[in-house]
């Protein structure tokens, strides 16, 4: 079953269980999803999805900071809640050790030496660990591997 199929499942069980904030985090995904599908006038993959999901995770993270140092806690519970719900239909977060795994070998394999194949590395890798990592992070991490 697709991503957005699973949505769909999701968003009719949410429904027929009076879930308010997952009805409302699984159509405003969905919605998001929709609105790419028009602009660019293709259907779009699992992975497409998933970034954009990916992105509506980040997007939230960002604003709860914002509203906590705003001192609006009430706003930033409601977006965390709709973290938790769009987390279920990402994959399995990697762990610290997977993913210095991960860009070691993706380091050894695009043959990166210097800062300069930064670009390079990134590129490689953000297929690899898409919705499963934070890519702010994983650059700090390259950085630091490749000096």
């Amino acid at each position: 079953m697709s991503l957005i199929d699973q949505l769909k499942e999701q968003m009719k069980l949410a429904m027929r269980a009076k879930e308010k904030v997952r009805l409302g985090t699984i159509r405003m995904a969905l919605a998001a999803i929709k609105q790419i599908e028009v602009d660019s006038r293709e259907s779009l993959s699992d992975d497409q999805a998933l970034a954009v999901l990916t992105k509506m995770v980040k997007q939230r993270r960002d604003s709860i900071a914002q509203y906590e140092a705003a001192g609006r806690d009430e706003l930033a519970a409601a977006e965390a809640a709709e973290i938790q719900v769009l987390e279920t239909f990402l994959p399995k977060p990697l762990s610290e050790e997977e993913i210095a795994a991960i860009i070691d070998a993706t380091i050894s394999e695009v043959g990166a030496s210097t800062m300069a194949d930064m670009g390079k590395v990134m590129g490689a890798l953000k297929p690899k660990v898409q919705g499963r990592a934070d890519m702010g992070a994983i650059g700090s991490l390259i950085r630091a591997k490749l000096k």
